[in-house]
């Protein structure tokens, strides 16, 4: 028997209650799979609501609410509070997948979906086409994008893997977005590495092995960004728990050596450029003044297809009965926009990180990732109020009070932007422990802050 004993804790208790009430979570899963499906499948029967519909008596503002107004928002605050529950507990994507798993081929993952830089390409991707057919407004986007990546999800499923979440591993447009805000949740299932050893000397004892869906290797992991949170794996082999941990320990500790560009990428070119052009662009000035100058470039050269609305809704918004429609310049306006503000800000960004990590000595690629890393809490913010929007928008449509808003969006940047802040200045810390050259560096870095601060004081406050 192993010498090394599990802890004892209520939250250790927790894991150890997943695990062998995990028929019950599946079950739950199976109930979410249900009403994800109503909402998802039922609006495209219905007509579209009117200006007499409201959110507690027409099903398509129910959907809309439920996916974009709730949905969406709170499942990354949940990332943060409490690791990948989600995935593990309620996602039906990450059920169905696995679900199809289990009676699928079973084959082998190919090369290319083991790519790292999926998860960038279908966060934007999924960001960007959703905006061409203005996902957040109509049922029939909604089938198309999510239901979409939700048949994406079963065909790899049955397709790779046996009982396994392969396309949550590698394909699914989120899941990178997920990984990166675990790494701040204040619990994760620790891995005891002394009695994972000892474990082997049960005079023969068979271990039972353990699905892990997600394809974590458990006796390497090291923190929460890969793990589902779904408790198969809690008091395996003496040596895993639920366990508490400080809120920084993954980001300073672990993501000193356990980053990578892609992550990075995902942070400044996805998070912070492509999100929030694609909030952007619906109120920006910029946007309207640009589209007008080519416009009348167009007009002046009696070039006049662009102006067309032919294009079906599947590839750009068109509702004529809700005076609604995307001309191909719209369409290419909106990608450009999201496109340009990807282009500038992420390289902005890149640049003052880059800064900071000379600063610090020569060029050191994993430390750079590193430094990108303090970012996450203000780039999860970001999205958060970003989507909120949507949020408050279906609120201030049922003459709900909103004025606190504004309130509200200012008090979460100020406390994400100031826990980047310390982030920043512990990761430094990991790397120099001069105090000057730690000011030196954390200046870029709070500058990079600034700049990512400023463009939703544009959003909600200037424009």
């Amino acid at each position: 028997m192993s010498t090394c004993t599990l802890p004892n804790t209520r939250l250790a208790r927790t894991g150890d209650w997943m695990r062998r009430n995990g028929a019950l979570i599946r079950g739950i899963q199976w109930v979410v799979v249900l009403v994800y499906a109503i909402l998802i499948l039922v609006p495209i029967f219905l007509p579209l609501p009117d200006e007499t519909a409201h959110i507690w008596s027409n099903l398509t503002l129910i959907s809309q609410f439920c996916f974009w107004g709730i949905w969406w928002p709170f499942v990354l605050v949940s990332m943060v509070l409490m690791g990948r529950v989600w995935c593990g507990v309620l996602c039906p994507e990450g059920a169905l997948t696995e679900f199809a798993s289990k009676f699928g081929r079973g084959k082998t993952i190919p090369h290319w979906m083991r790519w790292g830089g999926w998860p960038f390409v279908a966060f934007a991707l999924t960001t960007v086409y959703g905006q061409m057919v203005s996902v957040y407004q109509y049922p029939k986007a909604v089938l198309l994008v999510l239901g979409g990546s939700t048949l994406g999800a079963m065909i790899v499923g049955y397709l790779y893997g046996r009982e396994k979440r392969v396309w949550c591993k590698y394909l699914c447009p989120v899941n990178g977005v997920f990984g990166l805000l675990a790494k701040l949740a204040p619990f994760h299932y620790k891995v005891n590495e002394d009695a994972w050893r000892a474990s082997y000397d049960t005079h023969g004892k068979k271990t039972i092995a353990i699905n892990c869906a997600p394809l974590v290797p458990l006796r390497n992991m090291k923190g929460a960004a890969d793990c589902h949170m779904c408790g198969r794996c809690s008091g395996h082999r003496d040596a895993i728990a639920l366990t508490w941990r400080a809120p920084t320990v993954e980001i300073v500790k672990v993501g000193r050596k356990n980053n990578n560009l892609w992550e990075s990428t995902l942070v400044l070119y996805g998070l912070f450029g492509i999100a929030i052009g694609a909030f952007h662009w619906s109120a920006s000035p910029w946007f309207i003044e640009a589209k007008q100058f080519i416009a009348t470039w167009l007009i002046d050269r009696d070039i006049m297809w662009p102006f067309d609305t032919s294009a079906p809704w599947w590839l750009l918004t068109n509702y004529p009965q809700q005076s609604d429609v995307f001309t191909w310049l719209d369409g290419a306006m909106v990608v450009s926009y999201i496109m340009a503000t990807a282009l500038v800000l992420g390289t902005a960004l890149t640049a003052l990180f880059a800064i900071s990590n000379l600063i610090l000595g020569k060029w050191d690629r994993s430390r750079f990732n590193h430094l990108v890393q303090s970012a996450i809490p203000l780039a999860g913010c970001g999205v958060f109020i970003g989507l909120s929007a949507t949020t408050i928008s279906l609120l201030r449509a049922e003459h709900w009070p909103v004025d606190w808003a504004n309130d509200v969006r200012a008090s979460l940047l100020a406390v994400m932007t100031l826990w980047s802040v310390w982030l920043a200045w512990k990761v430094i810390g990991e790397h120099s422990k001069s105090l000057a050259q730690r000011v030196l560096a954390l200046l870029p870095v709070v500058g990079a802050l600034a700049l990512v601060n400023y463009a939703w004081l544009l959003m909600f406050w200037i424009w």
